[in-house]
């Protein structure tokens, strides 16, 4: 595992896995796929397989994206007269579509946020 930088701060760590990269450089990509981890980063030589993010990634996702739909729905529904089938395809669109592009980064964001505090993750010891 690459030591923790001191330079970097845990803002920009976060930032990075947000983006994708490398939390350790920046540079690598975080991902091979749109879940699958790499092994290890590309650029700086990271150890990424080892850190596994669980449950949290999605438990992030259905927090973030529900109160974005619950809040919209509240927000709209109200005020329109759209029929059912619209209502259903707009909500559900809109949770699926914030569902799959969240999810990479919330995993991202969990990554680094392991990595930053110096956890082992759930494949190795301390």
């Amino acid at each position: 595992m690459l030591p923790i930088s001191t330079s970097d701060t845990f803002a920009t760590v976060a930032w990075r896995g947000l983006a994708g990269r490398c939390p350790a450089c920046g540079q690598g990509r975080l991902f091979a796929r749109y879940l699958k981890q790499v092994d290890r980063c590309a650029a700086c030589g990271a150890d990424w397989g080892h850190i596994r993010a669980d449950d949290g990634p999605a438990w992030l996702t259905i927090l973030v994206v529900g109160h974005i739909v619950v809040a919209g729905m509240l927000s709209v529904e109200p005020y329109v007269a759209w029929p059912q089938w619209l209502s259903t395809l707009v909500w559900v669109s809109l949770a699926l579509t914030l569902t799959l592009l969240g999810l990479p980064r919330a995993k991202g964001l969990f990554i680094a946020l392991i990595w930053r505090h110096n956890m082992p993750g759930s494949e190795r010891d301390a």
